[in-house]
């Protein structure tokens, strides 16, 4: 089984050092939240996590959810764990106190949310969209409904879902055939099938809220005649209690690689009765509302289940002995952390995972900019911020999640290839990061052709590195990062305009680059947060030597064995498509 522990030191180098957004300093409702308040919301976070949550990762990979009777049951010890995480109000950690949440901002959620998926993200899956479902309905639901079933969803007494996927549709949501009769009294009877529906149903709540993509009878074709419908497990009566069942029926649980603790569900919907969210045919915008948030999420997992890999193989690589490092003339075998190659993995994963969290706080901050802030203009700037670097969180994360549990496998050799350590389940339960929540293939697409090739979001990033770089261009110790950047934002810029260019002329050459221009993207992102890193603990260093000379040695690390992947990137990218689409396969 593996272990532990909450990085609550590296969280609060971040909040204390590198909350250095103005707009966000700006906003009026987070001037209350001090320092002392989030250590200690980070300290009670660790410990549940730690103590409570994490144990159950290996309960529920070896006794998964099982069907039966038609009754979805949980993992042993999941109901009780709930209980007290629901009791604790961590539920309501960032949600609005008009319904019972406690408002904390993204920057302190954001490291909630890592520290769940690094303890076990079967099990945060049962609430973790329930907040997504929170934010759909209070952002496009009316009053009614928000008062009726909002307060019981922030207290985590009821969960919620996204149903979209069908049999014959993921991504092409166009093609759902799910629909939707309006009654007499304003509401909607629901008949279709959905499928991959996480926590689509459980023993853990006292009801479950779907959030339901259908297409009313007459409605245009493809995605603009899409709806968004709210269709709760129970029905909810007008005094706030649950009444009767309502059509939906649970047919199956998906048998998984990973995630074993969570049920993915198959969902008959029989004349259900369900409530519009937002308006007619308008459906896939506001349930973009929720998907957009899960997509960074979703990033957010796989860099907690790498913390989690990189913690394991570090304490596994000091004890275990295996050969002699170098050429002393000792018999005795040495730890293998002594072995240069041991220690260039534990490197690469330190350098990514450090990275990540600090891009991930830089977003979250953005992300609390654009919900915020007074200013309107401040609020579309960094919501365009936002949205660009969506697909990159979301793949780039995930992607590294991949390479580094895999790594840590290797760390371990055979032990991790065995079910004993815990290291090969982190491998699985990781997998679906890159698949769920739009694949990774199709979130690159997203960000090269909408993204970059149409919205011409990506220079207001690089403008930001380019202007964060300007100001410290008298700063001798920084100097190396900044040329390096210099050159990466070059080679970024001809790819996008090679881009513009291929896009006119042979669009396939686009399609087959999308992956590397958003690894590029990636990695010159992760760049940016750790030249902010070093300029922050070169100024602190004499505070905490070891703390801080560990930050810049493994700035340089990133900065000279990771960051060089960028050409290789864009040298394979633009070598064309030809040999892709000219290729047979039998």
């Amino acid at each position: 089984m593996t272990t532990y522990s909450a990085p609550v030191e590296e969280m609060m180098f971040l909040y204390n050092h590198l909350k250095d957004n103005k707009d966000y300093n700006e906003i009026q409702k987070f001037k209350e939240i001090n320092s002392d308040l989030v250590k200690d919301i980070l300290d009670q976070a660790a410990k549940i996590n730690q103590e409570i949550v994490h144990p159950l990762a290996k309960v529920g990979d070896e006794t998964p959810c099982v069907y039966e009777n038609g009754v979805v049951r949980s993992p042993p010890g999941y109901k009780q764990a709930y209980q007290q995480f629901i009791k604790d109000g961590w539920t309501s950690l960032s949600c609005d106190p008009k319904y019972g949440g406690q408002g904390m901002p993204k920057t302190v959620s954001t490291f909630f949310e890592e520290m769940l998926s690094s303890s076990s993200l079967s099990f945060k899956l049962y609430s973790e969209l329930s907040i997504g479902a929170y934010h759909c309905i209070l952002h496009h639901a009316d009053t009614k409904i928000k008062n009726k079933f909002l307060p019981k969803i922030v207290e985590g007494k009821w969960s919620g879902t996204m149903c979209l996927t069908e049999s014959q549709c993921g991504t092409d949501l166009g093609l759902i055939k799910t629909k939707a009769e309006k009654q007499e009294d304003g509401s909607f009877l629901l008949t279709g099938q959905k499928i991959f529906i996480t926590s689509g149903d459980h023993d853990l709540t006292e009801n479950i809220i779907h959030l339901v993509l259908a297409k009313i009878p007459g409605a245009p074709p493809g995605t603009k005649g899409i709806s968004l419908f709210l269709v709760p497990k129970f029905n909810v009566n007008d005094d706030g209690n649950i009444g009767t069942r309502n059509g939906v029926k649970t047919l199956s649980i998906e048998s998984k690689m990973g995630i074993k603790g969570s049920p993915t569900c198959v969902l008959n919907f029989d004349n259900a009765k369900g409530y519009l969210i937002g308006k007619e045919n308008k459906g896939l915008s506001s349930m973009f509302t929720m998907m957009n948030l899960e997509r960074i999420i979703v990033g957010i997992q796989g860099l907690g289940i790498a913390e989690t890999a990189y913690q394991n193989s570090l304490a596994y690589a000091k004890e275990r002995k295996q050969g002699k490092a170098n050429n002393t003339n000792t018999e005795k075998a040495d730890e293998i952390i002594k072995h240069a190659d041991i220690r260039r993995s534990l490197l690469s994963m330190k350098s990514i995972i450090e990275g990540e969290r600090s891009l991930s706080f830089w977003l979250s901050q953005q992300i609390d900019v654009s919900l915020n802030h007074s200013d309107e203009n401040i609020r579309k700037n960094a919501n365009d911020l936002v949205s660009l670097m969506t697909p990159v969180v979301k793949s780039f994360f995930t992607d590294m999640g991949s390479e580094i549990t895999n790594e840590a496998i290797q760390v371990f050799g055979g032990y991790g290839y065995t079910k004993d350590q815990g290291i090969e389940q982190l491998f699985r339960d990781n997998r679906i990061t890159p698949i769920y929540e739009g694949t990774n293939s199709v979130q690159a697409i997203d960000l090269v052709f909408r993204k970059v090739l149409k919205e011409k979001i990506l220079n207001n990033f690089l403008k930001l590195i380019q202007k964060e770089i300007s100001e410290h261009n008298n700063n001798q110790q920084l100097k190396k990062f900044s040329n390096i950047i210099n050159d990466k934002i070059d080679i970024i810029n001809k790819f996008s305009n090679w881009l513009e260019k291929r896009n006119k002329e042979k669009r396939d050459d686009v399609s087959a680059s999308c992956n590397d221009f958003l690894k590029i993207l990636g990695y010159l992102s992760l760049a940016y947060s750790w030249f902010k890193t070093t300029k922050v603990s070169l100024s602190l260093k004499d505070q905490n030597k070891n703390f801080y000379n560990e930050k810049i040695n493994t700035a340089n690390y990133y900065f000279d064995k990771i960051l060089p992947r960028i050409n290789a990137h864009y040298e394979s990218a633009t070598s064309g498509s030809d040999i892709i689409m000219n290729a047979k396969f039998g």
